[in-house]
């Protein structure tokens, strides 16, 4: 087994060095992306209910969303076309899917207690 981390290890060295993308740098911003990327989507539900703007969370959210995939397309180097495809889709989707989780309410339904002696 530890052979097989190892050779992934290895495997993921190898191919920062060749497209010029520390892994270390790309995973720590990735896990730091997503960390404040839900915690300002928590504060923009906050502000949801609270009826106040929110636009400012969202662009903060969008930032947060895309700073590993900006930082490949930045540092990187010899990335085929197929990954900025993906990350591209990637970002387009994440804006759509904040979208549609922030726009688009869940429907509440009312439910109405049981008053005692009714059944």
């Amino acid at each position: 087994m530890m052979e097989y981390i190892e050779m992934f290890k290895q495997w993921v060295i190898t191919l920062g060095e060749k497209h010029g993308v520390d892994p270390l740098i790309l995973g720590s911003l990735y896990l730091i992306s997503k960390v404040c990327f839900f915690s300002t989507l928590g504060w923009v539900y906050k502000n949801i209910r609270a009826k106040k703007p929110v636009i400012f969370q969202l662009l903060f959210a969008c930032a947060f969303f895309s700073i590993p995939y900006t930082y490949i397309m930045i540092a990187g180097r010899n990335i085929s076309w197929w990954v900025y495809v993906f990350i591209i889709s990637m970002l387009v989707y994440g804006i759509y899917s904040i979208w549609k989780k922030i726009v688009m309410k869940p429907k509440v339904i009312l439910i109405e207690p049981d008053e005692p002696g009714t059944k």
